[in-house]
């Protein structure tokens, strides 16, 4: 008979949020699926729970997928835990749950932290309606692209970021964006947990002044409303223009404008060369 996989969430700061329902969860599994052992052997000795894991993680998922499935149909129950939060949201996790999908491999969940639910719970933002991107790139013409494909988004947008990219990506957000508010949530659960409102001209001078320390996330305030005509096809293209001259290809610049205006991309690029 075959087992069950186990998405698991661990708390992401304060190890007082692991629900019993986890701790019991990990104890009674054959193994567990990590992404980083030497991160989760912390949690584990902390609350004493000793089981063999293995390591799965973006450069290894492929191969270790397959052997975890393997064991999991031939009887084993496995659970899967990510460094911090919900395993499977902006982590490989989410490749191991489809291919239990694909294998007839039942899935269970024991829900805990969310850093971008809880973020735009204390953030103040919008939250009706939100969009989460995940982190952006460390590509500087991937991460424009995706930033130029959001630039006409009405609702609040959710991003990870790290504390060494966080200056490049303020001044990239206030480029393609303008000068919207954002809240800057850092350090969630700890110590040291902070909202900051600030806006995006703001947030980008300050951070280039002040070194940036820990994890980030960032709410964006979606694009108002605005009242008026819809865009025209002159207007496309002085879009895809202004995004070349911040760098981006002709092809990226007429794809980011037709998805922002409703012109077809083919059209918006014929007019740009």
């Amino acid at each position: 008979m075959a087992g069950k996989l186990f998405v698991v969430g661990t708390p992401i700061g304060n190890l007082s949020d692991f629900p019993p329902r986890g701790v019991e969860t990990l104890k009674n599994v054959d193994f567990i699926a990590a992404e980083d052992t030497r991160v989760s052997v912390k949690l584990l000795n902390h609350f004493e729970i000793k089981k063999p894991m293995i390591s799965y993680f973006e450069h290894n998922k492929r191969e270790k997928g397959e052997e975890i499935i393997n064991r999991i149909l031939n009887g084993e129950n496995c659970a899967i835990i990510t460094d911090a939060g919900m395993p499977c949201i902006s982590d490989p996790g989410e490749d191991l749950v489809r291919l239990a999908h694909e294998k007839g491999v039942k899935v269970q969940s024991v829900p805990g932290p969310s850093a971008l639910v809880t973020a735009l719970a204390i953030s103040g933002m919008a939250s009706g309606r939100f969009t989460f991107e995940g982190f952006l790139s460390v590509n500087k013409q991937s991460r424009r692209e995706h930033l130029a494909s959001l630039q006409n988004e009405k609702r609040t947008m959710i991003f990870y970021e790290a504390p060494h990219k966080l200056t490049a990506t303020l001044k990239d957000m206030l480029s393609f964006f303008g000068d919207r508010q954002i809240a800057l949530v850092r350090e969630l659960t700890k110590l040291h947990e902070t909202v900051e409102r600030l806006t995006l001209s703001y947030a980008a001078e300050f951070y280039s002044e002040n070194t940036p320390k820990g994890e980030f996330v960032l709410i964006v305030e979606g694009k108002k409303e605005e009242n008026g005509e819809e865009m025209t096809i002159s207007q496309a293209v002085l879009m895809a223009k202004e995004l070349m001259e911040k760098g981006m290809s002709a092809s990226a610049a007429a794809k980011a404008a037709a998805n922002n205006s409703g012109f077809k991309k083919n059209d918006i690029y014929k007019e740009l060369v």
